[in-house]
């Protein structure tokens, strides 16, 4: 493998530290929120009120905000709110609040695997800037200095095959030489259907089900990079 591209939640993160305490925190401060800085958030807002379907002058600030949070409560992956979300938890991370929730041996992977010159990149649904903030402010330090690059819902979604490939090209490297992992089966189809390897991370008791035909690894001391 030239390179590693790992998802966030669920396997270099807890599922709890995006369910139990980002989501919570944006559900409670996204009004005030948007409310103070809706002048600073103009193409979120217009993205937001193409989504709702009436005519934008008709839509007003409260209905932005209420389809905000029903997107929360939802868990859609809606870039608009995940660039929101991304500005509200930067706050919290900024003042020492919060602090990034990463495995142990996800830090002992990425030190492994920089000194074999793997290039190391972030693939989430979460924004870039929440993605560097949960690895630049995390509880064992900051681990950008180990990530190449990151990318989110703007190269595309991800369970579609043209968003693996398009990172594959930014990365520089062909899709057959990245290592894909993730804890979402969806996902691992669309990196393979790419051309790229797939391992299947099963963190805290979680069991491949019947639909699941990639390798799998119970953490990242376990994952093989050699994969054929």
């Amino acid at each position: 493998m030239k390179a590693v591209l790992t998802d966030i939640e669920g396997t270099t993160t807890p599922i709890s530290f995006a369910h139990d305490i980002l989501f919570p925190l944006s559900y409670r401060r996204i009004e005030e929120f948007v409310r103070c800085n809706a002048h600073l958030l103009r193409p979120e807002m217009e993205s937001v009120k193409r989504e709702i379907g009436k005519p934008p002058q008709e839509i007003t600030l409260s209905e932005v905000i209420a389809t905000l949070k029903t997107w929360i409560e939802q868990d859609k992956k809606e870039t608009p709110l995940k660039t929101i979300q991304g500005k509200i938890w930067k706050e919290n991370f900024l003042s020492g609040a919060l602090k990034g929730q990463i495995y142990r041996d996800v830090l002992d992977a990425f030190e492994k695997w920089r000194r074999s010159g793997i290039l190391i990149a972030i693939f989430s649904s979460g924004s870039i800037e929440a993605q560097q903030l949960i690895f630049r402010y995390s509880e064992l330090g900051d681990l950008t200095k180990y990530i190449a690059a990151f990318f989110d819902t703007t190269t595309g979604p991800k369970r579609e095959s043209q968003s693996y490939a398009a990172i594959a090209q930014k990365l520089q490297s062909q899709p057959a030489d990245v290592l894909f992992l993730s804890d979402v089966v969806p996902e691992l189809d669309a990196a393979r259907a790419a051309g790229m390897k797939t391992t299947l991370l099963l963190r805290e008791g979680a069991v491949a089900g019947a639909e699941n035909s990639h390798p799998t690894a119970k953490n990242f001391t376990e994952i093989s990079i050699d994969q054929k």
